[in-house]
């Protein structure tokens, strides 16, 4: 399934500003199928000509007469809709049906590190985010709505390859002594109220959050810039989980539950734990690598009372 818009992306035929209209033309000419030309100068911007606004301008009285022999710059679009590769389908093809009725249907420009490497035309694009939408309403958490394991592992393996990447594993401490104390409905609950959390916190377009199930959760981030999301995520969920307990085990800071040895005993309050594996000072050959990173730390978080951001290098408190 394509995620990225970049995978849908085609080669154009690129002119320079200054290449004159009648070369255009018979660009057109050869190639019936070809709905529009991409302009790119010095300006690492691309500009754009398409088929069907550069016959209107000759078609006009004195259009072929004015323009025919004069550059291309003259009736191009300066400002074309132009995306980077790492978007995603969804986010594009909104972007672009919000654009005005006289450019609704251009040609949407790709480029990758600041080069053109091709065009989509709205047809495929909504033909896509269409697949897009019905491939993730089947991958799709029940309870949440967030993405499922089969979404995340192709986001994982797209991120593995990038220069700069965080996963962030998040899962709530002590959730089943939650659970026993006060139901599953009220468990459900909580586990909503943290995903709509996460969802606030890793809604930016270089950012990704998936329920991995219970009450597991990952964000994966296409830089090394975690450190403000992880302190506004345990700040938010230490401020939406008092409205999950009752003041009596709010005022002792524990329920009464059984732990893991089956002993009945204070249990702390639910807190979330965040292991945070990057990339910056350690390469990770496939994603089984860097899921078992990501276990290695999680255990360590696990050992603290509290919330918690443990990384590769330490436990950040």
């Amino acid at each position: 399934m394509f995620t990225q818009i970049g995978e849908l992306a085609e080669q154009i035929p690129v002119v320079r500003p200054e290449t004159k209209c009648d070369i255009v033309n018979r660009l057109f000419k050869l190639n019936p199928f070809l709905e529009g030309v991409a302009v790119l100068g010095d300006d690492p911007v691309p500009s754009l000509i398409m088929r069907s606004r550069f016959f209107q301008q000759m078609g006009t009285q004195y259009g072929y007469n004015l323009y025919m022999g004069r550059p291309v710059e003259l009736i191009m679009n300066s400002q074309p809709l132009v995306v980077d590769y790492l978007e995603d389908i969804t986010s594009v093809s909104i972007r672009a049906m919000n654009r005005t009725e006289e450019e609704l249907y251009d040609l949407v420009l790709i480029t990758s590190e600041g080069s053109l490497v091709g065009a989509v035309s709205i047809r495929r694009l909504l033909l896509a985010a269409a697949d897009v939408r019905t491939e993730m309403a089947i991958f799709m958490n029940p309870l949440t709505g967030l993405p499922g394991n089969r979404i995340i592992e192709d986001r994982l393996q797209q991120s593995s390859q990038l220069d700069r990447f965080s996963v962030l594993y998040i899962d709530l401490d002590h959730f089943k002594s939650y659970n026993d104390s006060y139901g599953f409905k009220m468990g459900d609950q909580l586990i909503q109220a943290t995903a709509s959390l996460l969802r606030s916190y890793f809604s930016f377009p270089d950012a990704f959050i998936g329920h991995i199930g219970g009450d597991d959760f990952i964000a994966i981030l296409n830089s090394h810039d975690f450190r403000s999301c992880c302190d506004e995520v345990i700040a938010g969920f230490e401020e939406i989980k008092m409205q999950f307990y009752n003041q009596k085990d709010l005022d002792n800071n524990f329920v009464m539950g059984e732990d893991r040895a089956g002993q009945h005993r204070p249990i702390p309050l639910v807190s979330v734990s965040i292991a945070v594996v990057t990339n910056r000072d350690q390469e990770y050959k496939d994603i089984d690598h860097i899921v078992s990173e990501a276990t290695r730390i999680k255990k360590r978080c696990k050992s603290v009372r509290g919330s918690i951001i443990c990384t590769n290098e330490a436990a950040l408190i």
